[in-house]
């Protein structure tokens, strides 16, 4: 059983009527009903200025740290944007580094109005890597976003399930880093014959 999980989401999408938020929150109620806690960053509410190495606490840049510092898993969420993931999630991913990242779980989440967003989360998932967290094996893709949404809520009921699936993941991996390794007893009384 879980105890004193916080999965925070970041939705990377600026647009009001946003699947990549509709996917997220049905990421956060997975993770709810696998007795997180959740958080959605909307990067819509945050004042975060393009980068500049000489202001790394301009706009509301200390408040997005703070949230990410407090989740012990991440699921980063971004429309596909020319073969990448947006500008939005690349700034706040600027703002942030290893003290909110290293050795937290994060899962990956794209969208695209066409085709997989695979380009996408391969480049999140570089990035996810380069920042020393644990990127889950599974991720998400949505394709023809527009298609997908309907009365707010994923259409697609195999879609919902890895949806969901991937909220329910973050859960169970949360603090991955923090677990035993291996049993310490020999290979040999591991395998009965």
């Amino acid at each position: 059983m879980t105890q004193d999980i916080h999965v925070v989401a970041v939705c990377g999408s600026l647009a009001a009527e946003s699947v990549t938020r509709v996917a997220l929150q049905e990421v956060l109620t997975a993770a709810q009903h696998a007795g997180a806690e959740t958080t959605l960053v909307d990067l819509r509410e945050y004042d975060l200025p393009t980068f500049d190495a000489d202001k790394q606490d301009a706009g509301d840049a200390p408040a997005l740290r703070a949230q990410l510092r407090a989740a012990d898993a991440i699921v980063l969420g971004t429309p596909m944007y020319h073969g990448s993931f947006s500008s939005p999630i690349k700034t706040a991913l600027d703002y942030s580094g290893f003290d909110e990242f290293e050795e937290t779980t994060v899962g990956l989440l794209a969208v695209s109005g066409g085709a997989f967003p695979t380009p996408a989360l391969e480049h999140l998932r570089g990035v996810v890597r380069a920042l020393d967290a644990w990127p889950l094996p599974l991720d998400v893709a949505v394709p023809n976003s527009h298609e997908q949404v309907a009365d707010g809520t994923l259409a697609d009921e195999a879609l919902s399930d890895r949806v969901a699936r991937l909220g329910t993941e973050l859960v169970e991996y949360a603090n991955v880093a923090q677990y035993p390794t291996v049993a310490t007893q020999p290979s040999s009384q591991l395998h009965a014959d």
